[in-house]
């Protein structure tokens, strides 16, 4: 079975990025519920991060407890927020590929 979820985050919403979206992606990784957690900033998540600095320190803490972060570069350059992106230490990339590859074959889930 895989144990890899991608939870692909597209809400602008802080509220339901700091009360689901962080709680739940942190929980997972510590807690062991999911070997990997990979998270996908797409859309307006990427103009969130980039400007709200407890979402940031979010960010900052799912990295250090070994999620792995990556986000569309072309959102992420639409917002003019990827130089900010890739300094919290977020993989920017184009990521219409991968997210197919995801879907095709891993968990997925979207917030």
């Amino acid at each position: 079975m895989n144990d890899k979820l991608n939870i692909l985050w597209t809400t602008g919403d802080r509220i339901t990025s700091l009360n689901m979206l962080s709680i739940y992606v942190l929980n997972s990784k510590i807690k062991g519920w999911w070997k990997d957690v990979n998270v996908i900033i797409w859309g307006a998540s990427a103009k969130l991060v980039a400007s709200d600095t407890q979402v940031q320190t979010e960010v900052l803490e799912m990295i250090h407890s070994g999620v792995h972060i990556e986000a569309c570069k072309d959102c992420s350059d639409v917002c003019g927020v990827s130089d900010e992106l890739e300094k919290l230490g977020v993989e920017v990339k184009f990521m219409g590929e991968s997210l197919t590859r995801y879907i095709k074959s891993e968990h997925v889930i979207t917030i």
